[in-house]
C-alpha cells in the first residue's frame, strides 16, 4: 500500500519540497501496534496498545490482538511471533 512516509521522529517526511509518498506497510503496522484503543476517536476498537501486554508480560496475548487487529484492517497475516531474541517477527501484507 502507498502513502505519506513518516520519518524516525513521527513526522511527515519531505522531499524535493513534497511530501514523500512510498509502501507504507511497516508504517500501518507499527502504528497499528503502538495504538491504544480509544486514541483513534472514528475507530475506538482499533489498535493493540503493546504497552499494557509488556506491563503484563502476556506475548501470547500480545500475538493474539496483533493478528486480530491487522486482519480487522484488512492484512493477509501470516505469522507473528516472537524469535528467540526476544523479538517481533512479522509476515502480513495488504
Amino acid at each position: 500500500m502507498k502513502d505519506f512516509i513518516k520519518d524516525a521522529e513521527g513526522d511527515l517526511m519531505i522531499k524535493d519540497n513534497d511530501l514523500f509518498i512510498g509502501i507504507s506497510d511497516q508504517q500501518h503496522q507499527k502504528d497499528l501496534i503502538i495504538t491504544e484503543k480509544g486514541a483513534i476517536k472514528q475507530f475506538l476498537s482499533t489498535g493493540v496498545g503493546a504497552r499494557k501486554f509488556l506491563e503484563a508480560e502476556d506475548p501470547a496475548g500480545l500475538l493474539r490482538e496483533i493478528n486480530v487487529q491487522f486482519t480487522a484492517d484488512g492484512m493477509k497475516v501470516n505469522e507473528v511471533k516472537i524469535t528467540g531474541e526476544g523479538k517481533l517477527s512479522i509476515s502480513a501484507d495488504y
